[in-house]
């Protein structure tokens, strides 16, 4: 399975920004990722948790992006997508979509629990 994330860019405090993640592969392995997450790393931090989600419907964001980004997908598309919306200069990072495939039994909200993941792509957020 390969993931490529897409829409990042130079956005201004308080706007908008979609990033989208395709996945491309076998299908029966593609529909085996049930669990798909977005992480993100700022400028000399560790990589984090922002979102997951769990077949359809199920979502869980970290508590810095709650009410602000959503996280959902298309599969007859084959893609995740992240709405971040009130974006604030924290959010500056390097974003990176992520599979995990089922009965992976690391603890989803850390980069262990994923199987693949996408090159990423950077959102500058300005002050």
């Amino acid at each position: 399975v390969q993931l490529q994330a897409s829409g990042g860019g130079l956005v201004q405090a308080g706007a908008s920004r979609r990033l989208s993640c395709l996945a491309s592969g076998r299908a029966t392995d593609i529909t085996s990722m049930y669990t798909m997450g977005w992480f993100r790393q700022a400028p000399g931090k560790e990589r984090e948790f922002v979102a997951y989600i769990y077949g359809s419907y199920s979502t869980y964001y970290t508590d810095s992006v709650k009410g602000r980004f959503t996280i959902s997908r298309d599969n007859a598309k084959n893609t995740v997508y992240l709405q971040m919306n009130s974006l604030k200069f924290e959010d500056t990072a390097v974003y990176y979509c992520a599979a995990r495939r089922r009965g992976h039994t690391i603890d989803v909200l850390s980069t262990g629990g994923y199987d693949y993941w996408g090159q990423g792509t950077l959102v500058t957020v300005s002050s």
